[in-house]
């Protein structure tokens, strides 16, 4: 007859053991983000176009002045609303309000304050952020996952040798979630800080910015077999 190996549940000779390994680690911070919001107001259709391209190529320009700060530029909204009149009967513009918006992901903090102060001197520009992140293949990320296998296992490692035991096996190992099992929220990952754009007095000084540090959260279910306990 065959074997059927260890039950789900254990037997007294091979009892079973679940356990949950969790790591939280503080890691400085590997980018940043912030959003430059170009805009242009006119009651001149083809003006305010003018003034927004000429406005969002300064900005633009500028951002890449910056090539070993810059890891990427991206385009996000961009918007061309005509502004109708309160009163009268008929529908006449009044305005043209156009903006447009980017996203700037740095990696050189000493010059960050710097870029946006002079952003911020530009006309009609707002600068929001910096969002403080980690990359999703950052080395600390995998840190956090092994440090929860270790404390999982030395967890499990402790109980059974409160009961006179060793471990003997490990059935399994799954990331919390993975298995139905309730999630728990980890710690956020992120912060926010905002700065208008109201215009900046000539030659101001760069912004003093301090990185935030990140919180990284790993948590892991892990399973075991262990030898007969000595009660």
């Amino acid at each position: 007859m065959t074997d059927p190996g260890p039950l789900p549940y254990g037997t007294p000779d091979t009892p079973r053991l679940a356990v949950r390994g969790e790591a939280t680690l503080e890691v400085d911070p590997e980018i940043a983000r912030i959003a430059v919001t170009v805009a242009a107001r006119g009651t001149d259709r083809t003006t305010a176009l003018a003034d927004l391209t000429r406005r969002n190529e300064q900005a633009l320009t500028l951002i890449k002045s910056y090539p070993e700060a810059l890891e990427k530029l991206e385009t996000g909204a961009l918007s061309i609303t005509p502004e109708l009149t309160d009163r009268g009967r008929h529908e006449r513009v009044r305005a043209y309000r156009g903006r447009v918006t980017h996203t700037a992901t740095l990696t050189d903090f000493t010059t960050l304050g710097e870029l946006t102060t002079r952003l911020a001197d530009l006309d009609l520009t707002r600068v929001d952020g910096p969002w403080w992140d980690l990359r999703p293949d950052s080395p600390a990320h995998r840190a956090a996952r092994t440090q929860a296998v270790h404390e999982a296992v030395q967890r499990a490692r402790e109980y059974a040798e409160a009961l006179g035991a060793r471990l003997d096996a490990l059935l399994e190992i799954a990331d919390l979630g993975a298995e139905n099992t309730a999630p728990v929220a980890a710690p956020a990952m992120r912060s926010f800080a905002g700065y208008g754009g109201a215009p900046v007095q000539e030659s101001a000084p760069a912004l003093d910015l301090e990185p935030q540090r990140q919180t990284v959260y790993a948590s892991v279910n892990a399973r075991f077999t262990m030898t007969r306990p000595a009660l």
